[in-house]
């Protein structure tokens, strides 16, 4: 049988609080750019990028960045969560340039944003360490990854 991944809970317990974050976080934002009902997204897209869009601003935070931020959350509940805390990551650097490009207007927004962009890289890097910790084990073994835990 494969066992836990991380012998040491405090890893995976990180792993799972930042998977949540991950998948809540795109997937409720993505959804409501489609209903409003948190802010107005439109005023985020930088006039530099909305004139260099072939359609709306509108349309575009709702049929464009709105599917796309859903998908990268399911994509971490579902467990590809390496790839879509990388895709996460790179989205979220976009974000920041985009939002950098309006000057300071929203600079606290994208310093939370530089700080979320870095959380899904340490989400999809824990990924590809507790990938590599995984350890198949018969059900009368135990293995411990640090002798300080096997007490």
């Amino acid at each position: 049988m494969v066992r836990g991944y991380f012998a040491n809970s405090a890893l995976e317990q990180g792993y799972w609080a930042l998977r949540l974050v991950y998948f809540i976080g795109p997937f409720v934002a993505g959804a409501d750019k489609f209903v409003h009902w948190l802010v107005d997204w439109n005023k985020y897209l930088s006039p530099v990028f909305a004139g260099l869009l072939p359609m709306g601003p509108g349309a575009f935070m709702t049929y464009i960045v709105g599917p796309v931020e859903m998908i990268v959350g399911l994509l971490v509940l579902f467990g590809v969560t390496r790839i879509g805390g990388y895709l996460a990551s790179l989205w979220l650097a976009g974000i920041v340039v985009n939002l950098l490009s309006m000057g300071l207007l929203y600079g606290d927004i994208a310093l939370r944003d530089i700080g979320l962009c870095l959380g899904a890289f340490a989400l999809a890097k824990l990924t590809e360490a507790r990938m590599a910790q995984r350890t198949v084990v018969t059900e009368t073994d135990v293995v411990y990854r640090d002798d300080r835990l096997a007490a």
